[in-house]
């Protein structure tokens, strides 16, 4: 999908700097629109639908007082965008009560192991006691790879390598977990190889015997359209139906896969954005969208900070505000910075700031990325009295941490200056506060 966001946010960017007149700049932007929507394999039909109403509603609707029409404009494609991948409203997540039985069912190679193991991960880091079960007796290797996954995140597998009777384990395992008072059972089934048939047969006879609350159809996004007969008949077959589209960062047919399954009504609950087991996310079209126009996303960011479980004290806080900025707190700023992944996912959901970013951004994340790791080496290397009161560093403290971190002495130099900068920041920020606590003083007075 990277390649087609992009391809995206450049013609926004060109329609924004146009100089031609506004009606010439929408056709052009329209003409490219189509262009990147067929890359990323969006149905033709679909595509000039939207286009059409894009086009329709730029020339004709006057943008609100205040609102320049090329402003209008990305409002426009936004709120059309999220038509086409499913509108507004966002899945339900939280089980409505407990036991909840999620039944996974896929294609071969789909992910859908991975997969179970994500949404586990994602599950217990909203405090559910979760667990899975293994009942793909088709892949020899399958037990053992949702153990591991399952080892990784801390989550229990339940599974009988030496049986090929899907249904009783599948049936056992829910049964176990059960036992034990788990909240959410998670069970992984067997892919098919391009059979839908023979998938939603499998799906049927588990399902009789489990009694799941939620079947989950596991979607690889490089299939494109293809995701629409697949999951329309899967949609068809089971109304109690969710979809999770996986490989979502590494393919040109994301968007593909994504209109297609929208169109179809099935509602798309999860998206893997990676590999890694924490790359999973709730799928929310305006969300998505607003990645795509490089608008940015907020809320996003800070969901990405709550389930990283970064924490800063309140004495942290108290001593930011007034200024008492130590190495500690600087160390910890970076930490997190760290956890929240990878530095240009981070970019991307600030407001403005990625329509703003030139394109090779990701040669220059991987820099920051890197500068980071320098500086948590150059703030480990430091004594408790240098921690403490930076102030003190000076030329030959300077080298002696720049040998012990392995980095050059300009490299402790830079990491000093961004620590005087949060200073100063931190300073007019306690400035700010006093004054608004006096004026607020004189109110009450």
């Amino acid at each position: 999908m990277k390649m087609v966001l992009e391809g995206v946010r450049n013609a926004l960017l060109r329609f924004l700097k146009s100089g031609k007149s506004y009606e010439e700049s929408v056709k052009e932007f329209i003409k490219e629109l189509q262009k990147e929507l067929i890359k990323a394999d969006v149905n033709l039909r679909v595509v000039l639908s939207i286009t059409r109403g894009i086009k329709e509603r730029a020339l004709k609707e006057e943008p609100p007082p205040g609102v320049s029409r090329r402003e209008w404009l990305i409002t426009i494609v936004y709120e059309e965008l999220i038509k086409l991948f499913g509108g507004e409203k966002s899945p339900e997540i939280k089980p409505p009560k407990k036991p909840w039985v999620i039944l996974l069912v896929g294609l071969q190679g789909s992910g859908k192991t991975t997969t179970a193991a994500k949404i586990a991960y994602y599950y217990k880091l909203d405090g559910y006691r979760v667990g899975l079960v293994s009942a793909d007796t088709y892949r020899p290797a399958a037990y053992d790879q949702l153990k591991q996954l399952g080892e990784k995140a801390g989550i229990p597998v339940y599974g009988e390598p030496n049986s090929k009777d899907a249904i009783e384990i599948a049936r056992r395992g829910v049964e176990f977990f059960k036992q034990k008072g788990f909240d959410i059972i998670i069970v992984d089934t067997a892919g098919r190889h391009h059979k839908e048939e023979d998938l939603l047969k499998e799906m049927r006879e588990i399902a009789s015997k489990i009694k799941p609350d939620e079947v989950m159809l596991v979607i690889d996004a490089s299939i494109g359209q293809q995701a629409y007969e697949v999951a329309r008949k899967f949609h068809e077959t089971t109304p109690i139906g969710t979809i999770t589209i996986t490989k979502l960062d590494g393919t040109a047919k994301g968007g593909g896969a994504l209109s297609a399954v929208a169109v179809t009504g099935a509602t798309i609950k999860f998206v893997g954005t990676g590999e890694k087991i924490d790359e999973l996310e709730v799928f929310k079209p305006p969300r998505f969208v607003a990645r795509i126009l490089g608008i940015g996303d907020i809320e996003g960011l800070v969901e990405k900070v709550r389930r990283t479980k970064i924490e800063f004290t309140e004495k942290d806080v108290e001593e930011f505000l007034s200024g008492k900025i130590t190495m500690r707190l600087i160390y910890k700023q970076l930490l997190s910075l760290r956890k929240m992944g990878p530095l240009r996912k981070i970019l991307s959901m600030i407001p403005g700031l990625s329509l703003k970013m030139p394109f090779n951004m990701d040669i220059e994340a991987k820099q920051a990325e890197q500068k980071i790791k320098k500086w948590l080496a150059i703030i480990n290397s430091m004594t408790y009295e240098e921690l403490n009161n930076p102030e003190i560093l000076d030329r030959s403290r300077i080298r002696r941490i720049a040998i012990g971190a392995g980095v050059e002495p300009s490299d402790v130099k830079e990491l000093i200056k961004q620590y005087q900068a949060i200073k100063k920041l931190a300073k007019q920020l306690k400035r700010r506060k006093d004054l608004l606590e006096k004026l607020q003083f004189g109110a009450r007075i």
